[in-house]
Formats: C-alpha cells, sequence, structure tokens
C-alpha cells in the first residue's frame, strides 16, 4: 500500500498567495497533478478523501483553499460563503494553483489535469473554457454554470461530466444545454446522468449518498484522469 503524503503549499500570485492541501504518494519520482476544487463547504474532510485517494491512484493532488481556512458544516453557512465567493479572483486563485503544480518538483509539467465538485464542479467548467495549462478536466454536479459557443470555442481539453438526475439545483434542462453547447462546438465531451441520483450523490457525509452512482461514477472518471495524464 502507497504511503501518502500530506501537506500545505503556498503558490504565489499577485497581491499575495494561495494555500493548498497537498497529496501525493511519498516518493521521488515524477507524476501528473491535478488540481481538485472543492464543494461549497471548504476544504472539509470528503475532500481532503477524495484527494489522497487520487494520490494513490498516482496523481499528485493540490486543493486550493479558496475559503482560505474558512469551513462550513451548516447548508446556511456555505451558502453565506459561496455567496461572499468572488468568483474571477476564485479562477484566478486556481489557474495560479496550475501553475504552481506545473512547476512543483516531482509533478509532470505538461500533465496537469482539474476536477470539481458542486460549486467547484462550476468553476472547473469556467477554468477549462479560459486556460490552456490543462490536459483534462472533470466536473462532478457542477451547478450555477450556463456555457455559450465563445467560451467554449477555445476549450482544448477533454471535458466529462456527471449529473445526478433528481438534482435540484442542476434541472434537465441545464444539464442539456450543457451537453448541446460542448457538442455543437465540436468538444470532446463526455456527460453521465443518473436516474435516481441527487447532489452531490459521492459525497456521504453532505450529498444524496447514491452508492449506485458513486460506484459507477468514480471509476469512470479516475479512468478518464488517467487516459489522458498517464498515457502518451
Amino acid at each position: 500500500m502507497a504511503v501518502i503524503r500530506t501537506y500545505t503549499a503556498y503558490y504565489q500570485m499577485d497581491g499575495g498567495e494561495i494555500p493548498a492541501f497537498i497529496a501525493r504518494i511519498d516518493d521521488d519520482q515524477a507524476r501528473p497533478g491535478i488540481v481538485l476544487i472543492q464543494e461549497w463547504w471548504g476544504i472539509e474532510p470528503h475532500i481532503k478523501d477524495l484527494a489522497q485517494k487520487l494520490a494513490v491512484e498516482g496523481f499528485v493532488v493540490a486543493v486550493p483553499d479558496l475559503y482560505h481556512g474558512q469551513v462550513a458544516t451548516e447548508p446556511d453557512d456555505a451558502t453565506k460563503l459561496m455567496m461572499a465567493l468572488d468568483v474571477e479572483r476564485a479562477i484566478y486563485e486556481i489557474q495560479s494553483t496550475i501553475n504552481g503544480l506545473k512547476n512543483m518538483q516531482g509533478v509532470e509539467p505538461k500533465k496537469v489535469g482539474i476536477m470539481g465538485f458542486c460549486m467547484g464542479g462550476m468553476l472547473t467548467f469556467k477554468v477549462v473554457e479560459r486556460s490552456h495549462d490543462l490536459a483534462v478536466a472533470i466536473s462532478f454536479y457542477g451547478v450555477m454554470h450556463e456555457p455559450t459557443y465563445e467560451s467554449v470555442a477555445n476549450v482544448q481539453a477533454p471535458v466529462m461530466a456527471f449529473f445526478g438526475a433528481l438534482d435540484n439545483y442542476t434541472p434537465p434542462e441545464y444539464i442539456q444545454r450543457i451537453y448541446d453547447t460542448y457538442t455543437n462546438a465540436g468538444k470532446d465531451y463526455q456527460q453521465y446522468v443518473y436516474q435516481n441520483a441527487g447532489h452531490a450523490f459521492l459525497n456521504p457525509t453532505h450529498g444524496a449518498g447514491v452508492e449506485e452512482a458513486a460506484r459507477d461514477a468514480w471509476p469512470k472518471a479516475v479512468d478518464f484522469l488517467k487516459t489522458n495524464l498517464m498515457q502518451n
């Protein structure tokens, strides 16, 4: 069993720095990197657990702390934190994390992907539509994102997205619009919608806790990352 090392790194950016939770196998081998984006709760144990699961699979994972130390445990508090988030600032902090990860010792610089959940799933869409530094992107139940043909025109990375059909935050017409926009623009886009799943079905503490959807989605996501980050 691989030994996973975790610690906090600080990536420089104009006007300060962005702290990030790092998880990686404790060795000197160069590995592809993944920027993992939090749900609206902040960097809670579930997100750290996912980071470590990805580390076991052979990735160096960086989770930028977009709330800068704040973590919510109740929905009202999570709502306040998310509503107070400066989205453009968050995108800048995520890009700074991508840049920092690419320059980090032990990371293959041309092999960096992004994965996000809920609020982080929305930010994943926004970042992949702007950044040319990504080899792959995965969004889980991304909320409140309305891509346009103009916004997806420069997407270069393959994108995979997961939704729950019973998720009140992502109604069917919203999911369909994302699919249509990406596929009609000729992008490499795969989408899975689980009919019996609601929001955050991978999160056993705060989500719908649909084990069947989680058992199917997580291996698909890991395989997608490996295909795009560990092959060729």
